[in-house]
């Protein structure tokens, strides 16, 4: 059986447009006409218009198949239609390969992110938000504050200086503290965000926030809605890549959510890495299977489930485990090989603190996501810190104390990360990112050793490399780092930034679900201009 397809627009000359006014009678009596031409069987009874499935000859496809075709060839029914001027072969492209590399709306100055995620809620006026008129007013109350804006009213102190001392750097002039002494001769690479703000003073939206676009869950996280635009460039890697704290201390606040695909197809979601331990759970195959029986019986599971999918329609559920279980068998080579920390050089082992008892998880980390990037993985997420408190950079009790711990976990494996990328000539298509869910309170939370409670309404942010203007520094907060006053940026301005720097509108980055189309920015964000080079 062949499909007539194409032939009246071939004849017009309008080959990707649809001819109109053509009767079902005419169609057919053509399909006909081109079987008697071809040799083959008719299909069509003209006087009744029925069709014989099982013959030779052209016919037109069904409407189930016109459906099909219509949405790229696939099932998800949220998809939209490819025709006309706006011919989406991209849709055709992801119903086939999901993951294939694909381009976005225009050139793009990133291929790759990293992004470093600082969890818990780091203090900007304790790390690169200098604050002089912190030591001014120090235990002196803030004017007008709301007791209910960070999580523990009953515990607010007086303004409180920062117990770090800060000192400019680079040519730039930027303002570090003495938490980072490695991360400070890195800083011309930057551009800092010093104005950011957020919806929530909760940790669990606040990260599903920074990480979604949405304060609530079920929706897909910036790695996936950038793999479902991009694709990736490794077929045998994950697009999307997590690794998380490795030191007991948990996972972030929303778990598994922060990394989801929400609504998106799961192929699209992020996959966890475990680098303490074996990284990707149940890669190896079964001991004493050969190849090709392991490939035998992934064949067979397919077909089972391909079936199986056919009958239900639009799981997206099932769609995402018949492409998890092709990418796992892919995975079995490239991943171990990506993950051999020892095929790199004493030099660069020991430039990131690999065997430094106190950094080296997170290096271990950071060399990872250098390496997959390199092998063409998309996104890299790293999260510093585990669940809340003490355990994360959320430090309500002891500040100092909390602070230092972590930054001498992350301080060297970052600088290290920065110039790695940038002598291997990958920083400019890479970006990096640095910062959490929130910022923190320049007033003190009571307690032995004073802390910080949150502060949505002031964090400190900074980008490196893919396409970023190095050495600058936009917006600002107030004297006291309490509020974000001057060119703020919200959580849907970083993302529009992100997506800009990586080739994609974020306005036209969409996924119909639900009977509207949802953007990673919803329905707000600005690109700023001022960190783009």
């Amino acid at each position: 059986m062949q499909y007539a397809s194409g032939a009246f627009s071939v004849r017009t000359g309008r080959d990707l447009h649809p001819i109109t006014g053509v009767r079902w009678a005419g169609a057919i009596a053509y399909c006909n006409w081109l079987s008697a031409r071809d040799g083959l069987a008719a299909c069509y009874t003209l006087a009744t218009g029925a069709c014989d499935f099982t013959r030779s000859g052209y016919r037109l496809p069904t409407e189930a198949e016109w459906e099909y075709a219509a949405r790229g060839g696939q099932t998800n029914p949220y998809r939209k239609f490819p025709w006309g001027d706006d011919t989406n072969t991209a849709a055709a492209d992801l119903a086939a390969e999901p993951l294939a590399p694909r381009p976005g709306h225009f050139p793009a100055r990133a291929k790759n992110v990293i992004w470093l995620f600082i969890n818990g809620g780091p203090s900007h006026v304790d790390t690169f938000d200098h604050k002089p008129e912190l030591e001014k007013r120090d235990g002196q109350p803030l004017p007008g504050f709301d007791k209910n804006t960070g999580f523990f009213a009953d515990q607010v102190g007086g303004l409180m200086k920062s117990p770090f001392e800060f000192r400019r750097h680079g040519e730039s002039g930027a303002w570090v503290s003495s938490l980072f002494p490695q991360m400070a001769r890195h800083v011309d690479k930057m551009a800092f965000i010093k104005s950011c703000w957020t919806d929530s003073n909760n940790h669990a939206p606040a990260l599903l926030k920074i990480n979604t676009g949405m304060a609530r869950m079920g929706f897909p996280c910036t790695g996936s809605w950038v793999t479902y635009g991009l694709g990736s460039e490794n077929r045998d890697l994950p697009g999307f890549v997590v690794m998380y704290d490795t030191k007991g201390r948990g996972l972030p606040k929303g778990y598994a959510q922060n990394w989801s695909a929400g609504f998106l197809p799961g192929v699209f979601q992020g996959t966890g890495i475990d680098t303490a331990g074996a990284p990707i759970p149940n890669l190896s195959r079964l001991q004493g299977m050969t190849d090709g029986e392991q490939r035998a019986q992934f064949d067979l599971a397919a077909r089972l489930n391909g079936r199986h999918l056919d009958g239900s329609g639009a799981d997206l559920a099932l769609q995402a485990r018949i492409e998890s279980y092709e990418l796992a068998y892919r995975m079995q080579m490239a991943a171990p090989e990506a993950l051999d920390l020892a095929a790199e050089t004493k030099e660069t082992q020991d430039l990131y603190g690999l065997h430094d008892p106190t950094c080296g998880h997170f290096a271990k980390q950071c060399l990872i996501a250098r390496r997959l990037v390199e092998r063409g993985v998309r996104f890299v997420q790293i999260y510093s810190g585990g669940e809340e408190n003490q355990k994360s950079w959320d430090g309500h009790d002891d500040i100092r104390g909390n602070h230092a711990g972590f930054a001498a976990e992350t301080d060297r494996p970052i600088a290290a990360l920065l110039e790695d990328l940038a002598r291997r000539g990958m920083l400019d298509e890479t970006l990096v990112i640095w910062g959490g869910e929130f910022g923190r309170l320049p007033i003190a939370q009571k307690s032995a050793r004073p802390g910080r409670d949150h502060n949505p309404h002031a964090f400190t942010v900074w980008l490196a490399g893919g396409g970023t203007k190095a050495g600058t520094c936009h917006g600002a907060t107030d004297d006291v780092g309490f509020k974000a006053v001057h060119d703020r940026v919200s959580v849907n301005d970083l993302h529009a930034t992100i997506l800009h720097l990586l080739g994609m509108d974020h306005k036209r980055l969409v996924f119909r679900f639900n009977g509207r189309d949802f953007r990673l920015t919803d329905v707000a964000g600005v690109v700023v201009a001022d960190v783009l080079a």
